[in-house]
């Protein structure tokens, strides 16, 4: 098996070039002032829609001003139920830049003068064209259709705008460490990710992360279904245990995206779903199985949650003889007749 025959490998393994230059658009990007605007919306689709979930958490937490995620589809046919009269910013997030449901979105919001556009995308294509501000991170675009280089890059680049939005220049300055400690992480904890994933017994997993975590979660999930057919769900970790522990057993896979703040909580769940005979894996910081140790501060250094998580489920595509580069009934880009 030479795993450099596809393209999502290597895009996973060259994922922090795409990081370093989301961190340097970042730096040379006019940002508007976040006190301009009443409430932020993110919107994208599937794996942008995980990342806007992830960016809006983010970008209210550090500015303290309202914000919420959208999926393009729900903003474009049911706007009623997302959008105010108060002067608002969107953020529209595609890595193609031609998703059919985010265009007509962004195109239907412009028209109707609900307020400025900021896009955040891997080709420079028709929603850049339709922004007031954009960012073409190039260094994530892709051959496989499973968003992983790209989806990093487009999340390094919310979190370092979050950042400078929130007058933060010293967490954004602190993120230019992250492709370093990426790689490293990448190089140390592969061979965990590949056990793992080559590890057939286990037929289902879930993806527990709270607070900004949460879409992260939903992303990894994401990556699980869409490369390994495998039944996957994300889940926030207190709510794991209304009704979803029920599913926990010795075929159960339970993965934790651990924050500091709130470890000893987290921590108490993955114990729990351990006791009742899952197999547990903790990320975070210290004392996990696969700990950072990046001493970056925990607003920005989610990124570093990806890639291990990413390699488990390549392994568990190629283990299950499928083609991680081309997932069942996908394509790259969803275009529709709207």
């Amino acid at each position: 098996m030479n795993t450099e025959n596809y393209h999502t490998y290597n895009e996973i393994k060259t994922q922090t070039q795409a990081w370093e230059q989301a961190l340097d658009l970042v730096c040379a990007t006019r940002l508007p002032d976040a006190d301009a605007y009443d409430q932020v919306i993110f919107t994208g689709c599937g794996s942008t829609y995980y990342l806007a979930l992830a960016a809006a958490a983010l970008y209210q937490e550090l500015t303290g001003h309202v914000a919420r995620a959208i999926p393009g589809g729900e903003l474009l046919l049911n706007a009623g139920t997302v959008l105010t009269d108060q002067k608002l910013l969107l953020f529209a997030i595609s890595r193609s830049g031609t998703t059919t449901e985010t265009v007509k979105a962004v195109e239907k919001f412009k028209s109707d003068n609900r307020g400025d556009v900021f896009v955040i995308s891997n080709y420079e294509e028709t929603l850049s064209q339709l922004a007031d501000t954009s960012i073409v991170i190039a260094r994530g675009q892709e051959e496989s259709v499973a968003q992983t280089r790209s989806f990093a890059s487009m999340y390094v680049a919310a979190t370092g705008i979050a950042a400078c939005m929130a007058g933060r220049d010293d967490l954004r300055e602190t993120m230019s460490a992250l492709p370093g400690i990426g790689e490293r992480l990448i190089r140390e904890f592969e061979p965990a990710a590949r056990q793992m994933g080559e590890t057939l017994d286990f037929d289902r997993f879930y993806f527990l992360g709270s607070g900004i975590r949460y879409g992260l979660a939903c992303e990894v999930n994401l990556k699980m279904k869409e490369m390994t057919l495998t039944h996957s769900e994300p889940f926030h970790f207190l709510e794991f245990r209304h009704g979803p522990m029920s599913m926990v057993n010795e075929k159960a896979v339970v993965v934790g995206l651990v924050s500091e703040s709130n470890s000893s909580h987290e921590k108490a769940v993955l114990n729990e779903m351990q006791a009742l005979d899952g197999k547990t894996v903790a990320l975070g910081e210290s004392g996990m199985d696969i700990a950072f140790e990046s001493g970056i501060p925990e607003s920005v250094r989610g990124i570093l949650y990806l890639p291990v998580l990413q390699l488990m489920a390549f392994y568990r595509s190629l283990a299950k003889g499928l083609n991680p580069d081309r997932p069942n009934n996908l394509s790259a880009v969803v275009k529709l007749d709207l």
